[in-house]
């Protein structure tokens, strides 16, 4: 005798990018079944999807991130070492160069992970379409979506296989979710339907870089040691990442804000890198073969769409992830923030949420998890002064105190790991401002000043 509600026979996914995945995993103990429709063609090696370019490009599972996904796929950290992604607490492998100097390296307690995106989607995947309720319809374009005869209730989508001659086709739901990212349709759907589309807010933050893979030799001196240059904005513009991911390789991307992108010819993109304010990175592909072209990738504005501000909404719908909020991805928050909104949706269905109510529990909860990260990164984006779009109030006071919190993580170990917390979305922005960080943050500045008043008596003492 099945135990799912009689409301919730069958749900679709549309996207089978990572928020996609999650998605259907935690729809898969409430529904009777979940379909999972993705416009491009999905294989089962671990590869970037045309519909994927940001794929191609750095990326870092945060410790909170992993923490999720592993809640439902348990042996996911196994499954990632043995794939040859590095799963450790990277707070001790950090080589992370800013304000001038080094992030102090330290002890978080929690594991994060270095790979290829391709490869923890893959994995996802796998786990995903593997649970016996779940199916994958791949090379399929939907259409637009159907509901009933008053509008107030979405009922299923109409689709197109592109791989097939059979036409178009209605496929019937319970819930549709919308897992497309940043180029979803939703808003057009909602319009169509006879609803208001939800308000935007877009930041202008023109970023570009570009991103080319090197082979990483075993027993190499950096070993598993990942390296990050960020800019002291708004003096510096360019920033810079290598990661060691599976394969032996080193993943490396290097861009800037304002315009100031990386050439993709191999003599504009060594001298960029040449040009960063450490010379960590330059140091390394200097000397290790390249594998890969150099692929370029622009992202000129984030944009959060505030569904959770409709008054109406129809019933058996939902977006989730980019769809919702797609952020500055040089802060890698994007996939942590759809784990976290994924299992947000697990826990209301879990509950007793009444279906017409879903939707508005359900955006008013992933408005709070996409709260903290989009703080975040506006906040660092509108240190140039080029960023365009709603500005928070009190930002430029703000953003004077984490200046400092910058140079404190240089000398003190407490306020790195306070720092460390944050990004990674274990703790909030407050908890910099505790009495017991804020002060760590002010003696630190006050030495790092006293310090570099005493420089030029020193070189006079020497001359």
């Amino acid at each position: 005798m099945s135990l799912v509600h009689p409301s919730r026979q069958h749900a679709i996914v549309l996207g089978a990018s990572l928020s996609g995945l999650l998605t259907a995993r935690v729809l898969s103990p409430h529904f009777e079944r979940v379909t999972v429709i993705e416009r491009d063609s999905v294989g089962h090696e671990p590869t970037a999807r045309k519909g994927q370019p940001q794929a191609r490009h750095l990326h870092g599972l945060l410790a909170s991130g992993l923490e999720q996904m592993t809640a439902y796929f348990p042996d996911l950290p196994d499954a990632l070492r043995a794939a040859g992604a590095i799963v450790e607490d990277l707070a001790a492998g950090m080589n992370w160069y800013t304000y001038g100097g080094y992030r102090q390296r330290l002890t978080l307690g929690m594991t994060s992970s270095l790979m290829s995106r391709p490869l923890l989607e893959s994995l996802i995947r796998a786990r995903t379409l593997a649970l016996p309720n779940v199916t994958l319809i791949d090379a399929c374009t939907v259409l637009d979506l159907t509901a009933n005869p008053d509008r107030s209730r979405v009922t299923g989508v109409r689709l197109e296989r592109r791989s097939e001659h059979e036409g178009t086709r209605t496929l019937n739901a319970d819930l549709v979710v919308d897992c497309t990212g940043r180029g979803s349709r939703a808003t057009q759907w909602l319009n169509t339907l006879g609803y208001a589309a939800p308000r935007e807010s877009i930041v202008r933050v023109d970023v570009g870089y570009a991103t080319r893979l090197y082979k990483r030799v075993p027993g190499d001196a950096l070993g598993s040691a990942w390296t990050l240059v960020t800019p002291e904005a708004p003096r510096e513009t360019r920033f810079g990442g290598m990661f060691p991911i599976e394969g032996d390789r080193w993943i490396v991307s290097v861009g800037g804000w304002q315009g100031d992108h990386a050439p993709t010819d191999e003599k504009g993109f060594n001298d960029y890198v040449r040009q960063l304010p450490s010379p960590d990175i330059h140091r390394v592909i200097s000397q290790a073969e390249p594998i890969s072209e150099i692929t370029a990738f622009k992202y000129p504005f984030s944009v959060r769409r505030h569904f959770e501000a409709l008054r109406h909404f129809p019933a058996g719908l939902l977006a989730l992830g980019d769809a919702i909020c797609s952020f500055n991805p040089t802060y890698g928050q994007g996939m942590t923030s759809a784990a976290k909104q994924a299992a947000e949706l697990d826990r209301l269905l879990a509950g007793d949420v009444a279906e017409p109510d879903l939707a508005r529990q359900f955006f008013k909860r992933a408005a709070r998890i996409i709260d903290i990260p989009w703080q975040l990164a506006v906040g660092e984006d509108f240190r140039y002064p080029s960023t365009t779009g709603p500005k928070p109030f009190g930002i430029d006071l703000l953003n004077r105190y984490v200046a400092a919190v910058h140079r404190a993580t240089l000398v003190d170990v407490e306020v790195c790991r306070a720092f460390l917390k944050v990004m990674n979305l274990i703790e909030p922005p407050a908890s910099l401002m505790a009495p017991r960080i804020l002060i760590r943050v002010l003696r630190a500045n006050r030495q790092s000043k006293r310090q570099a008043s005493q420089q030029p008596d020193k070189a006079l003492a020497a001359a």
